[in-house]
């Protein structure tokens, strides 16, 4: 495969995935989960500002992605 198709492969499954984050988002957002709201989130509010530092959801999130790229990484051997 030359370098030039390789890089469209590469991005176009890039794409694909930012996409497909972007729907799940949505779709949570709509379904009304707590993803951003989970206990050990921190969140701080002063005068006119706010700090959100989503310690809980981003540990869930590295784990679920953890176990689905070793699936996959997995499933194409």
């Amino acid at each position: 495969m030359s370098a030039n198709l390789f890089e469209r492969h590469l991005l176009a499954g890039i794409l694909i995935v930012l996409v497909m984050a972007g729907v799940i988002l949505v779709v949570v957002k709509l379904l009304g989960f707590g993803l951003g709201r989970l206990p050990g989130d921190i969140v701080l509010r002063g005068r006119g500002w706010t700090f959100y530092f989503p310690v809980a959801t981003c540990l869930l999130l590295s784990l679920l992605l953890t176990v689905v790229i070793n699936f996959l990484a997995r499933w194409w051997r």
